[in-house]
């Protein structure tokens, strides 16, 4: 059965690439659209207060295969994730990408001056296409300037996931994101590997499935400890670091008080140990 999470299709469209796969009463190709702000919530259904799903960030491209009552209906290119949009949330795709955040947040500013004024906050790993540069500034295409030491080319990758992962310590808790001021558990895990280079799922039992199984004898700095619906990232064989809902925050604490908290809690015991 296809993931319906991954999977661009409902019974009266889907995407012509699953032509063959899935049954649906047409097929379309999906239109590429640029995420416009600085965020944007992928929601479960076409209203604003519905959940959120996922999130995307400046620059991402979003696949659109329908609209309706102002939201688009498409899917993620960064983690292949299918939900809702707000259509005034997407543009016309732009040049291509040419630098990323490189830090765990940074404003782009109305001029090459850091006194002008703000036009948007902007969170690790948001894609810039940058058209000019002045002094210590880079011109964001459809954006403002950004401090250019902020930036860094694409391709160009952090080396420490687990040191990325410890810039958003403090960041609230926030269902479904990725963004540097709130974000998810498993959230806090993609970012911080996509920031070094590794793609890798958005859902916990997904992170589960796609990273190497290790005991938890073998355990050590920067491998992940599961739970259902939750993961941590280890900063050493004792300490984990994670976005929770308990703290309702990315915060540090002893491995062994997680797993008693979470088993008293009705949580469960661990579920994996992994290794990215």
């Amino acid at each position: 059965m296809s993931d319906p999470r991954l999977t661009l299709a409902r019974p009266d469209l889907a995407d012509l690439d699953l032509q063959g796969l899935v049954a649906a009463e047409r097929y379309e190709t999906p239109k590429p659209r640029q995420v416009a702000v600085p965020t944007a919530a992928l929601r479960k259904a076409a209203h604003p207060m519905a959940e959120q799903w996922d999130q995307l960030l400046f620059g991402e491209l979003f696949r659109v295969l329908d609209v309706q009552d102002g939201f688009a209906w498409g899917q993620a290119t960064r983690d292949g994730y299918v939900g809702f949009v707000a259509e005034d949330d997407l543009a016309a795709l732009g040049g291509l990408a040419t630098h990323q955040v490189a830090v765990p947040r940074t404003y782009a500013f109305a001029e090459p001056n850091i006194k002008s004024r703000p036009v948007g906050l902007y969170s690790l790993n948001a894609l810039a296409t940058i058209e000019a540069t002045e002094g210590r500034f880079a011109k964001g295409e459809g954006t403002g300037w950004f401090v250019s030491a902020h930036l860094a080319p694409v391709g160009v990758a952090l080396s420490d996931y687990v040191a990325v992962a410890e810039g958003y310590l403090g960041a609230p808790y926030q269902w479904g994101g990725r963004e540097s001021l709130g974000l998810d558990c498993s959230g806090l895990v993609q970012q911080a590997l996509a920031a070094c280079g590794q793609a890798v799922p958005r859902d916990t039992d997904m992170q589960l499935a796609f990273f190497a199984p290790i005991t938890q004898a073998e355990r050590r700095r920067g491998d992940l400890v599961f739970w259902k619906g939750h993961v941590a990232i280890l900063l050493d064989a004792d300490t984990i670091l994670h976005a929770n809902a308990h703290h309702m925050a990315v915060a540090v604490e002893p491995l062994a008080e997680a797993i008693a908290r979470v088993e008293a809690a009705g949580g469960g015991s661990v579920t994996g140990w992994r290794r990215p």
